[in-house]
């Protein structure tokens, strides 16, 4: 006979291993979207996750501390600004040709092109070595 799977509730109780991700528990995974989505303090987000408010900051810290945890902090900040990242170039874009100084024109347009991929040629200082004699006359 063939088993019939059940979907298990998407969201796990707090303490209880993630079912999407079984190495953390609701609360490191609490922690960590919070931190990522919101940008808020370690200790708020120690408090929105559900550990105690006199000592979530401390907890929280001691959580991201965690290899697995930390891991998943960087995945998720790494997809965060994944996700951003369109709208940091319009902001170049718009620099380029719509600020007052053409100062911030010309380092919003070099920004651009570098990150692009076309760098101005490095700058290579050349130096010999050897001895020279100079005889100036001033007669």
């Amino acid at each position: 006979m063939a088993k019939i799977l059940r979907n298990k509730s998407r969201h796990s109780k707090i303490g209880e291993p993630d079912q999407r991700n079984s190495e953390l528990t609701a609360k490191q995974k609490l922690l960590v979207d919070t931190l990522v989505a919101e940008g808020c303090t370690m200790e708020q987000a120690g408090i929105r996750a559900g550990y105690k408010e006199n000592s979530a900051r401390v907890t929280a810290h001691k959580t991201l501390r965690i290899p697995k945890v930390a891991n998943y902090y960087a995945t998720e900040l790494q997809r965060s600004l994944n996700l951003s990242s369109h709208l940091a170039l319009k902001q170049i874009r718009s620099l380029c040709s719509g600020a007052k100084s053409e100062y911030v024109q010309l380092e919003a347009s070099k920004d651009l092109l570098d990150r692009a991929g076309h760098k101005p040629p490095e700058q290579h200082q050349h130096i010999m070595a050897g001895d020279f004699n100079i005889k100036i006359d001033l007669s």
